[in-house]
């Protein structure tokens, strides 16, 4: 199928219209990615979905703008795939990495099953008419598979990067950290893709400058709405930016670290419940059940049969100490005797 080239004569019409087109989707992304709170994230993975859907047909059919000075724009990956990069940077910083991971199934999903139902669509064509669907874009296996494998690890290194910039220890600026997050994913998903898909042919080199270039202009409209963003959800009372381990995205260590921190408290609790016990027990010793007594001296016998003085017998089973001394009845009784 033949590919669709715009050329714009007029650079600020292009760039006007272009700016406007992805603005719009990017707002689009974000507003849906703000409802979770109302709606859960159910809706946002089906717009994500749909965008992923509508990029790999806008790639596949060749939609671009050539500017004057020779500066190339695809529209899927200008548009369509950086809003699927703000799509993840927001959920990833928001969500967690679980929400992120299923995010990024739907995508690389989505992207692997839209060119074979295209194959699958041409190769029905071609059975019942004969002919080449036209309305379909026919993928290139080696650009699809590039793309694919591209955006796995984009969108993987994002959440890898947005952690490393986040480090205490580096004190980075909120705005440095997500701008310089976007750009070096852009320049990432360039080298890689252009790499993959265009190394050895001649245009190679060309495409990989002009499309740097072009990502770097992407990244200067998209942070301004990106940050914005992040600062105004960061607001909310019930939302707070963690700080995650860096391979958080690709295992679950940040689930198991919360867990642990659960476990080491639960136990940090209960050895104090524990010891409060052991030293309430320690301070009360009581004495149960029958204690024989002289009704006369007063001593008591033991299970042995021996009889003890009475603060003998309550100092071996109890932790109470006596201190002497003088009741006035005896103090009485004692001056009498001695008087006499």
């Amino acid at each position: 199928m033949a590919r669709i080239v715009l050329h714009v004569s007029d650079m600020d019409s292009a760039l006007l219209v272009l700016i406007c087109e992805a603005l719009l989707v990017y707002a689009l992304v974000l507003w849906a990615h703000s409802l979770r709170h109302r709606f859960g994230l159910i809706h946002f993975y089906a717009l994500m979905g749909c965008i992923t859907a509508v990029m790999s047909w806008t790639t596949d059919a060749g939609l671009r703008v050539v500017m004057d000075s020779g500066l190339t724009f695809n529209i899927g990956s200008t548009v369509f795939y950086t809003s699927l990069l703000l799509g993840v940077f927001g959920i990833y910083v928001f969500d967690g990495p679980r929400p992120t991971r299923v995010l990024i199934s739907t995508v690389v999903g989505i992207s692997a099953l839209v060119p074979f139902i295209a194959l699958v669509l041409h190769f029905q064509d071609a059975l019942i008419s004969g002919a080449t669907l036209q309305n379909v874009p026919m993928p290139s296996l080696r650009i699809n598979s590039a793309s694919i494998f591209t955006t796995l690890v984009d969108l993987v290194f994002l959440a890898i990067v947005w952690e490393m910039l986040g480090q205490p220890a580096l004190r980075i600026k909120l705005w440095s950290r997500t701008f310089f997050t976007l750009l070096g994913v852009m320049w990432l998903d360039v080298a890689l893709f252009s790499t993959l898909a265009f190394a050895g042919t001649p245009h190679y080199l060309g495409i990989l400058t002009g499309s740097l270039i072009s990502r770097l202009f992407v990244s200067v409209v998209a942070f301004p709405l990106l940050y914005f963003y992040i600062r105004l959800e960061s607001k909310r009372r019930d939302v707070e930016i963690e700080n995650r381990p860096i391979l958080a995205i690709l295992r679950q260590i940040a689930d198991i670290r919360a867990k642990l921190t659960s476990a080491e408290d639960e136990i940090a609790r209960r050895k104090q419940a524990e010891a409060a016990l052991q030293k309430a027990l320690s301070e009360v010793k009581t004495l149960r059940g029958m204690i024989p007594i002289c009704a006369h001296c007063k001593r008591i016998r033991d299970d042995q049969g021996s009889w003890q003085q009475i603060e003998i017998y309550v100092r071996t089973h109890s932790d109470a100490e006596f201190s002497h001394g003088i009741c006035p009845s005896c103090l009485a009784e004692y001056e009498r005797i001695n008087n006499l």
